[in-house]
């Protein structure tokens, strides 16, 4: 929310378990995030695992990001 403010495009990433947290958080503050939710959980989580989580929701982050 700081960096939107700011002018700075920008989401943010979490796993499918904080879909509706996320969801809540941003009503409370009267923002709607641009957000991409990958798999969870992710703490057991080889690093190949956790490479192929990040590439594979790439393309999703650069588009959040440039439709700010």
């Amino acid at each position: 929310m700081d960096l939107e403010s700011r002018g700075v495009p920008s989401a943010f990433v979490a796993t499918t378990e904080f879909v509706e947290a996320a969801r809540a958080q941003g009503s409370a503050l009267g923002f709607d995030p641009a957000v991409v939710f990958v798999a969870h959980p992710i703490q057991d989580r080889t690093d190949d695992e956790i490479r192929a989580l990040a590439a594979g929701a790439l393309d999703e982050i650069v588009s959040r990001i440039q439709k700010g």
